[in-house]
């Protein structure tokens, strides 16, 4: 089990919200340290992964909740 660091929850907002927020909240992270994503914006099962691709963060995954997805992001080194 991943240990999650911090938790963002972006349910509500739509694109680009959720990965904007994402990008403000990982900035003071440690490296190598994750975020718990909430969101419902259909569009962030794709916007997510492309955001850690461009920005260095590994994504780690998603997972389908009630009437969200849980997305988890490890930070990278840059």
């Amino acid at each position: 089990m991943t240990e999650i660091d911090h938790t963002l929850d972006a349910i509500g907002l739509l694109c680009p919200l959720p990965v904007l927020k994402a990008r403000k909240r990982m900035e003071p992270l440690a490296t190598g340290a994750v975020l718990r994503m909430l969101a419902d914006d259909p569009a962030a099962i794709i916007d997510v992964p492309h955001f850690c691709y461009e920005a260095g963060h590994e994504f780690l995954g998603m997972e389908e909740a009630e009437a969200h997805q849980v997305y988890l992001i490890r930070k990278g080194a840059r």
